[in-house]
């Protein structure tokens, strides 16, 4: 064995024994789950579907898993469909793709970027439905939750990010985020000696988004205190709520 397939093998056993952790604790799997994966071609979601079938072998019960992949035509943007085909064969993964477009009367209305990505996200709760899939799981990991707690703030004025899992339509499907603990260094270095960067053609509309400033924020907050971003994170379980400068319900009623 090659100090490379060495490296692999013991970062694939560190990401999947922490996922392993975040799926108990939160009881992310249960027996006869129906679980279809989000696939984007990136290494979050190809790292995510590893640890899936990990799990699968690993856990005792059965539960099924499906990955799709939705392609939005006409957006510049395409991940390597031959690369995710393959990547599913390997761990014996059913895969679905799925073309989609984005009407034109809609780009007039809002960005592409948040048409691209509210668009793929309905297509696979679409899938949902029609396949009888219970479970829809996604790869955001810790710095997503951190990066989105901090835009909620920053431009929503509320306090919330994403949660381990989250019951929707009353109750037919939940979605989950097994990595979300995961840190994305430690993704990013399987990431790098699994090949598993997206290989596809670079989204044209791609710019220095709020996401992209927030996470050069989150760099600073770091700089500042090496801890900082994770006792963030962290701070999310940790609520005193009594400490807050709540409103009352009656000036919430009134507007002020």
């Amino acid at each position: 064995m090659t100090e490379k397939e060495i490296q692999i093998r013991k970062l694939h056993k560190k990401i999947c024994n922490k996922a392993g952790v975040t799926i108990r604790e939160n009881h992310l799997i249960s027996p006869g789950d129906n679980i279809l994966v989000g696939l984007s071609g990136g290494k979050d979601s190809m790292i995510m579907l590893e640890v899936l079938a990990d799990r699968r072998a690993a856990l005792p019960f059965d539960f099924n898993i499906t990955a799709a992949y939705i392609q939005v035509e006409d957006v510049g943007y395409k991940a390597s469909k031959q690369k995710m085909k393959e990547h599913c064969a390997n761990l014996n993964i059913p895969f679905i793709l799925r073309d989609i477009k984005i009407s034109e009367e809609e780009t007039k209305k809002k960005g592409i970027c948040f048409l691209c990505s509210w668009n793929r996200r309905k297509a696979l709760f679409d899938l949902t439905r029609e396949m009888g899939f219970n479970t829809l799981a996604l790869g955001h990991h810790r710095a997503d939750a951190l990066e989105t707690l901090l835009l909620n703030m920053i431009y929503h004025g509320s306090i919330s990010s994403l949660p381990y899992s989250l019951s929707m339509f009353e109750g037919r499907v939940r979605l989950i985020r097994p990595l979300l603990d995961m840190e994305e260094k430690l993704l990013l270095d399987y990431a790098g000696l699994r090949n598993f960067d997206s290989e596809g053609i670079a989204c044209a509309h791609e710019s220095f988004s709020k996401r992209d400033q927030v996470r050069e924020l989150i760099l600073q907050i770091e700089k500042l205190h090496g801890s900082g971003p994770v006792n963030m994170f962290r701070s999310m379980d940790k609520i005193f709520e009594e400490y807050l400068p709540k409103k009352s319900p009656d000036l919430l009623e009134s507007g002020h």
